[in-house]
């Protein structure tokens, strides 16, 4: 398998863009690849948009951004309240709240999959792709009833440490999840491990991600 960084030098900083439709999303889904980033590089800059939340999620989404972002010394977390499940009808609407944020040029986009079986994900997928047209996006999983996981192409191996941590911090904040027959540390250790097998990650773990265009320079 062949091993491959990201541009510049190993610890160079970063500006990243985090995008997600609900208010656990970008935790689940890329949240131990923000962990070890943002330890690995310094100085770091973050936007963390998450697009649908009410009060109560608003709330917990906040506090988990706070901590799965304390590595990074300027972070910027907008979280908005698009009505969650109904993404495709307001898709206008929502592509307009895109806009603002073709100024911020970051190097490196997490998003959801284009072909999640959830329309508000897919949505925000669509849309990412239609707003950042020459900008690395890895396309994050989120395990779900609907079996839509596919086979990633782009693996990032995790530290048990940091896999541990990202699960505690999911359980942790997301109070209003507990009660999803899916929502449990095992599910989450769980697709982990797997593609940390697939990865062959030296302590076991891995995210898994799909990225759709990579130009090597």
């Amino acid at each position: 398998m062949l091993a491959a960084a990201l541009g510049g030098r190993p610890d160079a900083p970063l500006h990243i863009l985090c995008l997600g439709a609900h208010s656990d999303d970008i935790e689940i889904g890329c949240g131990g690849t923000i962990l070890r980033l943002l330890a690995e590089r310094p100085g770091c800059t973050v936007d963390w948009v998450v697009f649908s939340a009410n009060p109560e999620r608003e709330a917990e989404a906040r506090a988990s951004a706070r901590d799965f972002l304390v590595g990074a010394p300027q972070a910027t977390v907008v979280v908005k309240a698009f009505r969650e499940s109904y993404f495709p009808a307001a898709w206008a609407e929502i592509k307009d709240s895109f806009e603002p944020l073709r100024s911020i040029e970051p190097d490196l986009i997490f998003a959801h999959r284009r072909r999640d079986e959830h329309q508000d994900h897919r949505i925000v997928a669509e849309l990412t792709w239609n707003t950042f047209r020459r900008h690395l996006i890895l396309e994050y999983e989120i395990p779900k009833y609907e079996g839509d996981l596919e086979t990633p192409n782009l693996f990032v191996p995790l530290a048990r440490s940091v896999a541990e941590r990202k699960v505690q911090l999911l359980t942790e904040h997301f109070a209003t999840q507990r009660a999803r027959p899916w929502f449990r540390p095992e599910t989450f250790e769980g697709l982990m491990a797997i593609r940390g097998v697939e990865c062959g990650a030296p302590e076991g773990w891995a995210e898994g991600f799909h990225a759709r265009k990579v130009v090597m320079i």
